[in-house]
C-alpha cells in the first residue's frame, strides 16, 4: 500500500489538486499493479519563499510550479517497475493535468510490512493485503 505526499505550489486550485492525485494514483495502479482502493495521498501547498530548489539541476529547466511527489511503499518492486512508475506519473501529469515533465520530482521510500499499521492499530505484517471486516 503506497502512501503518497504531494507538494504543490501555494494557490493551486482544488480541481487541479484532485487531477494531480488521480494522475499519480492511476500510475501506481497501472505501473505496479496497486489495487484501485489503495488511495492515500496527502496534498500540501508550499509557499515559494519556503521551498528552495535548483531550476537547472541535472540540466533540467524547472519552472516555479515544481511538484514534489514522495511515495512510501513496501520493498520489492524491480527497477523496471519503478522506471515504469516514474514514466507513468510524469506522462499522466503532462497529458491530464498540464504539468511539465520538467516540473515533476519523484522520491521513493521503501520499507517492510513491519513498518506499517493501516488501521485498527494492527501490525500490518499480519494482514498482508487481507480485507478487514468493514469491507
Amino acid at each position: 500500500m503506497p502512501f503518497v505526499r504531494t507538494a504543490v505550489r501555494q494557490g493551486t486550485d482544488g480541481i487541479k489538486k484532485k487531477e494531480i492525485v488521480e494522475c499519480i494514483h492511476d500510475a501506481l495502479v497501472s505501473a505496479i499493479s496497486m489495487p484501485e482502493d489503495e488511495l492515500f495521498n496527502i496534498v500540501s501547498e508550499y509557499d515559494p519563499a519556503d521551498f528552495f530548489y535548483s531550476r537547472t539541476f541535472n540540466g533540467i529547466a524547472r519552472s516555479e510550479f515544481l511538484i514534489a511527489v514522495e511515495i512510501t511503499m513496501r520493498r520489492g518492486r524491480s527497477d523496471a517497475m519503478k522506471k515504469a512508475l516514474y514514466a507513468a506519473i510524469t506522462a499522466n501529469l503532462a497529458s491530464r493535468a498540464e504539468v511539465s515533465p520538467k516540473d515533476v520530482f519523484i522520491l521513493l521510500h521503501e520499507n517492510d510490512y513491519s513498518d506499517w499499521s493501516v488501521g485498527n492499530g494492527v501490525f500490518a505484517m499480519t494482514l498482508t493485503q487481507q480485507r478487514g471486516a468493514d469491507s
